[in-house]
């Protein structure tokens, strides 16, 4: 069982979806963030990155934005790791800004389910982008 999207995006443990993810929000720029104890009495384990958490609403967890954030990358970094959609306008951003992230990312083989790093993000972004060109979402299930 695991994190398995439509458009071929990503197929893998949830783990390795919250590394990967983790890692792409450090090649950007974001820091990570160690769980609070209040969080770790809810099983809440991971780290996560720092963002303006204050700004994402609980609907946005499953990709519903009133209007898409300033970097696209919250897009993907406040997304649920098991359910919800990426919708077709925030694919495109969001393809366009992990491109640029692409040769910041570590070199070689992360092991497990993400295997290469590069490659893994670069079938994420091709997933984005097949989604965006015929109009649909990226299904998180």
């Amino acid at each position: 069982m695991g994190l398995d999207t439509s458009h071929d995006c990503w197929h893998g443990s949830y783990s390795a979806f919250t590394r990967w993810r983790n890692t792409i929000a450090e090649a950007a720029g974001y820091s990570l963030m160690d769980p609070t104890p209040e969080e770790q009495a809810h099983f809440h384990f991971s780290k996560y990155p720092m963002i303006e958490w204050d700004g994402v609403e609980p609907k946005n967890f499953d990709g519903q934005w009133d209007r898409a954030p300033g970097d696209p990358l919250i897009v993907l970094i406040a997304h649920s790791d098991c359910d919800g959609v990426i919708h077709a306008e925030h694919g495109r951003p969001l393809a366009d800004r992990l491109e640029r992230l692409l040769p910041l990312l570590p070199e070689g083989d992360a092991g497990g389910h993400i295997g290469d790093w590069r490659e893994k993000t670069q079938l994420f972004i091709d997933g984005l982008r097949e989604a965006a060109r015929l109009g649909e979402d990226v299904e998180f299930r």
